[in-house]
C-alpha cells in the first residue's frame, strides 16, 4: 500500500488532461475503472488498519465508518476527467475488486506520473499487487499509437514501516532512490521516514512473474 495524500483529492483538472477510461489485462487480472458497485467491496477493505492507516487519507478515515466507502470513491470516479487513473484490480474472470490502483498527476511534471495501490486482506499473498503495478507501468509508458501514455518515469512512496509496499515496489521494477525524512503524516499524525521508488520507460522488465 502506497501513502495517499492526507487531504481530499484536489479538484478536477482542465478538460485537456483528461484521461480516456480503459481496462488493463495482466494474465488472469483485469484492471478496470473504477465503478459505483464496487462501494461494497470497497467498503470491506476500508475496515483493514493498514488500508485505513497508509492508503484512505484523512477525509475518509474522519468520516464515520458507513460512509468511508462512499468519500473515499465518489472522487476517485471522477478521477479519468482530473487527469488520474483510478483502477479496480479484479480477477479477469469475475470482476470482484480485489483492490485498487492510481496512476496520478499525469505530466503534472513532463512526461512523469505517481502511483499508489492497496489490496484487499483477502487478496494478499497472491503477488497480485506487483502484477498489478507492473501491467500499470508498462501501459503508462506506452505510445499513445498503441493506448498509452507516453510517460518516461513513475514514482511511488510507502513509509518505511509499510515493509510489504516496498517489496511490491521492487517485484514491479520499482528501484529504491532514497529516504524521504518525515515525508508521510499518517492520519494520527505521526511522521514517518518514507522511501521515494522509480521506474523509468528505459529500465529492463521488471522481476514480476
Amino acid at each position: 500500500m502506497t501513502a495517499e495524500p492526507i487531504s481530499a483529492p484536489a479538484a478536477p483538472a482542465p478538460a485537456s488532461r483528461a484521461l480516456t477510461p480503459r481496462s488493463l489485462l495482466a494474465g488472469d487480472l483485469m484492471l478496470r475503472p473504477l465503478a459505483q458497485g464496487d462501494e461494497p467491496a470497497v467498503a470491506e477493505a476500508l475496515r483493514d488498519p493498514g488500508i485505513l492507516r497508509w492508503a484512505a487519507g484523512r477525509a475518509v478515515t474522519e468520516a464515520p465508518e458507513g460512509e468511508r466507502a462512499r468519500r473515499w470513491l465518489e472522487p476517485r470516479l471522477a478521477g479519468w476527467a482530473a487527469g488520474n487513473a483510478w483502477f479496480a484490480v479484479t480477477q479477469a474472470e469475475q470482476g470482484v475488486l480485489l483492490g485498487a490502483l492510481s496512476v496520478r498527476e499525469v505530466n503534472r511534471l513532463p512526461d512523469q506520473a505517481v502511483v499508489t495501490y492497496w489490496v484487499a486482506p483477502s487478496a494478499r499473498g497472491r503477488g497480485i499487487a506487483a502484477k498489478a503495478l507492473d501491467a500499470a507501468a508498462r501501459w503508462a509508458f506506452a505510445g499513445a499509437a498503441d493506448g498509452g501514455l507516453g510517460l518516461h518515469r513513475i514514482t511511488l512512496d510507502h513509509a518505511l514501516l509499510n515493509t510489504a509496499s516496498c517489496a511490491v515496489a521492487a517485484r514491479a521494477g520499482f528501484g529504491t532512490e532514497g529516504t524521504m525524512r518525515d515525508y508521510y503524516v499518517d492520519t494520527t499524525g505521526l511522521r514517518h521516514d518514507s522511501h521515494l521508488h522509480a521506474r523509468l520507460a528505459t529500465d529492463g522488465p521488471a522481476p514480476v512473474g
